[in-house]
């Protein structure tokens, strides 16, 4: 707990968030929001363009969040607070910027976890209407699981990112399992991947369906920048941060890899590219009803463990906002017993409760996105102007990332690609989602602004920029 004077000189005790996490839980939370993609969500992308499609932008979309991956752990190790990117803008570029960021991390980790709720609320539906259940309804089961996990995310980060640690191994574990199991050394006895991608096939509407299907390819990795989130409650950022993303990252590529290998060899592209359950399909194709169980739980775990790392996420960047001004105070209070931001745990919730009612998967996948893409242009722009005005040796920098400026411009235009595939498949929702945030940069500006404190936004001991 920190001490600062009130204005008649008596000590006040103000609580602040817990350092308690350490690289495990790292891992854990940027994993945990991950992993459900390799469950659901990058198979859409062979809708757009193939099955060898999904393959190519699992490649580039790898290479984009290798570049976000590098470049978050370098600026997060050195401006460890909570909010993330957030903090990072209104340090390094301006409080306008920081406060579309932080929309962009609340929105999209909102819409995530809707997305989480949805898929393991369909699928327990499907499976029990499949074992003869009668008049099931997915509604009860979105409402209590959102319930449950923000009732986790209450009590303390430490407890919630172990138990997503474990619900996340336990779900990556049934991938090695499908893997293993289908003997993948052997094409052709159990894999058909010769039969399910030919010369005809591969590519159905050429590389135009390349390009579309990087909307969804994004999927594959969504998130893995959520682990800056909560840099403030971190023993060690210096070493957990960048430790953490990275180990995160190297276990989603393998994952990804693992995945699209088993999928397109078991589901020819038309029916891999809409179904909402690839994996669980592929161990049902197998046969094993033991296979068919572990996907199915493997599939609910990864929803449960992306929601509970998203309520944390969206919870510490609307906190942030609260902290500096940039909202009501009111949403900056820290829980006296769990040194949790329980207000902005609870403030989300029904916005998304709200959200799982009115949202198809689809469209909830595409405002996820769409976010997330904002994002990462900033941070390719982030990047440069941080090294610009801090140059190596000027700060303390507790990790830094190799071949600058390569991975900020390889970033950018990564991100433009993909918006041109979101504009190809959701050119409205890509539109409204620009128009939504023009409007809520303009009412910052005329109206908010002026309760902002400048002066104590900028926490870090660092000498002025250079050219300042």
């Amino acid at each position: 707990m920190a001490m600062s004077e009130a204005a008649s000189g008596t000590p006040v005790e103000r609580v602040s968030l817990r350092r308690v996490l350490g690289p495990v839980q790292i891992w854990a939370l940027g994993v945990g929001i991950v992993l459900v993609g390799e469950f659901t969500g990058w198979n859409f992308s062979a809708d757009k363009g193939g099955s060898l499609a999904a393959l190519i932008v699992c490649w580039f979309c790898g290479l984009l969040y290798t570049c976000v991956a590098m470049i978050d752990s370098e600026v997060t190790s050195t401006v460890a607070a909570a909010g993330g990117q957030y903090a990072q803008a209104k340090h390094i570029v301006g409080p306008l910027m920081a406060f579309n960021v932080a929309l962009y991390l609340v929105f999209a980790y909102t819409m995530l976890e809707v997305s989480d709720a949805i898929l393991a609320g369909d699928l327990i539906t499907q499976v029990g209407t499949e074992n003869g259940a009668v008049g099931l309804n997915h509604n009860p089961f979105l409402v209590l699981c959102i319930m449950v996990l923000v009732w986790l995310n209450y009590r303390g980060v430490l407890m919630t990112l172990n138990v997503n640690f474990v619900i996340t191994a336990l779900a990556y574990a049934s991938i090695l399992v499908l893997f293993f199991s289908v003997q993948p050394w052997s094409q052709g006895v159990v894999l058909k991947l010769g039969d399910m991608i030919t010369p005809s096939n591969a590519l159905p509407y050429g590389w135009i369906g390349v390009v579309a299907a990087f909307q969804f390819g994004i999927w594959y990795f969504l998130g893995i920048e959520g682990t800056t989130q909560a840099a403030e409650e971190v023993r060690s950022p210096a070493r957990s941060l960048p430790f953490g993303t990275m180990a995160g990252m190297i276990t989603l590529l393998i994952a990804a890899a693992l995945t699209w290998y088993v999928c397109a060899s078991l589901l020819p592209w038309q029916q891999l590219g809409v179904t909402f359950f690839p994996l669980y399909d592929a161990a049902t194709l197998t046969g094993s009803p033991v296979l068919k169980l572990l996907l199915f739980w493997g599939t609910v775990l990864s929803a449960v463990a992306s929601a509970n790392g998203c309520i944390n996420d969206a919870a510490r960047a609307w906190f942030s906002l609260g902290r500096d001004r940039y909202l009501p105070t009111w949403f900056s209070a820290v829980h006296p017993k769990y040194r949790t931001p329980y207000r902005s745990i609870l403030f989300l919730m029904p916005i998304a409760i709200a959200f799982v009612f009115i949202a198809d998967l689809n469209q909830a996948i595409t405002f996820s996105i769409l976010s997330g893409v904002l994002h990462y242009t900033f941070m390719s722009i982030n990047i440069l102007m941080f090294r610009n005005k801090w140059p190596l040796g000027s700060i303390r920098r507790g990790y830094t990332h190799p071949f600058h400026p390569l991975p900020a411009i390889l970033l950018f235009l990564l991100c433009a690609v993909t918006f041109v595939g979101i504009f190809l498949g959701y050119g409205s929702q890509l539109i409204a989602m620009v128009i939504f945030y023009v409007i809520v940069s303009l009412w910052f500006h005329f109206y908010r602004y002026k309760y902002v404190r400048r002066g104590d936004q900028f926490t870090m001991p660092w000498p002025k920029p250079r050219g300042y």
